[in-house]
């Protein structure tokens, strides 16, 4: 599309190991998983804890490991990203706020840490407009004079997500932006990710905590066992009857709100030959065991199922 900021096509990602007397294994984390990101748009990607969807960020701004291997296509506003591409763009055009407050040097002030290495005559600019940005997201002056260890956990990510926003990025990856946080915190993180987007940014939200999603994001993009299976509006949660694949009916009804409908099954670890959901779906057929189904648009809902459209017995 046009106004597209972020295109992620048929993109795998997969890890090569060595078990069992130095023989080679090919492990795939993430299989052709599609989706976009436009200027002013947050996009979750919802998953599991655990499951591999924050490698998507890592592929995105060129950070896999060596034994890493990502296939398909991933363009920023219409170029297709090679790694050279991406090594230019990131940090600069391209920014991510890092799950995990490890990303901030413990021996460092966090002023210094955050405006980087800059030369001499430009750090008076590079730490005023350090102040200003940490300012805008609540935080005060004696912070940047403080150490990682003495910030709370809240403090620390707004420190994280400020650092990122100091080049001024079109593109935000955030990833895993809230766990750990206490319900406020968790609600000012929230808030910091929309304004972004009213800013024009284009935001890639990637979490397992189902209410953030639903609380920030414009879409929902539904992670499961390495593939999105469904890609449909925040506001559309809402409403079971507006979900198509039967994997997010079954992931809103499970919430506490809608009255802890459980389902059994445990999400596969290694790839299939059919469905990824084959073995859990209440509306499985022959088709589903030994052929993956494509992730197509179905008025302007993403689903990758045989039978969306077929009743739950």
């Amino acid at each position: 599309m046009e106004n597209d900021l972020l295109t992620v096509q048929n993109v795998s990602i997969s890890f090569t190991q060595y078990v069992q007397g130095l023989q080679q294994h090919i492990l795939k984390v993430i299989s052709d998983l599609s989706l976009s990101v436009k200027e002013g748009e947050v996009v979750a990607i919802l998953g599991s804890s655990g499951s591999g969807k924050s490698l998507l960020a890592h592929a995105i701004l060129g950070i896999l490991p060596e034994n890493g291997q990502c296939d398909g296509t991933i363009s920023f506003k219409g170029e297709v990203l090679t790694q050279e591409k991406k090594e230019e763009l990131r940090g600069e055009h391209i920014c991510l706020i890092p799950q995990s407050v490890n990303f901030l040097d413990p021996l460092m002030k966090v002023r210094e840490q955050a405006i980087g290495d800059v030369k001499d005559e430009e750090k008076e600019k590079a730490l005023k407009h350090q102040k200003e940005i940490f300012e805008k997201y609540g935080l005060a002056e004696e912070v940047g004079d403080m150490y990682p260890f003495e910030l709370s956990g809240g403090m620390a990510r707004k420190v994280l997500l400020s650092t990122a926003l100091l080049s001024d990025p079109e593109l935000v990856v955030a990833d895993e932006p809230t766990p750990g946080l206490d319900q406020a915190s968790v609600n000012e993180t929230i808030n910091d990710i929309k304004r972004l987007a009213q800013e024009g940014k284009g935001v890639l939200l990637i979490t397992h905590e189902i209410d953030v999603a639903l609380k920030t994001a414009d879409r929902i993009a539904i992670f499961y066992s390495g593939y999105v299976i469904e890609i449909n509006k925040a506001e559309n949660f809402n409403d079971v009857n507006k979900l198509l694949h039967p994997y997010t009916k079954s992931l809103i009804e499970a919430l506490p709100r809608n009255g802890f409908k459980l389902t059994s099954g445990v999400q596969p670890l290694e790839e299939v030959d059919g469905c990824p959901y084959f073995e859990n779906c209440p509306i499985r057929s022959d088709i589903c065991q030994n052929n993956k189904p494509d992730l197509i648009d179905h008025n302007g809902i993403m689903i990758r199922c045989h039978n969306f459209d077929k009743e739950v017995n």
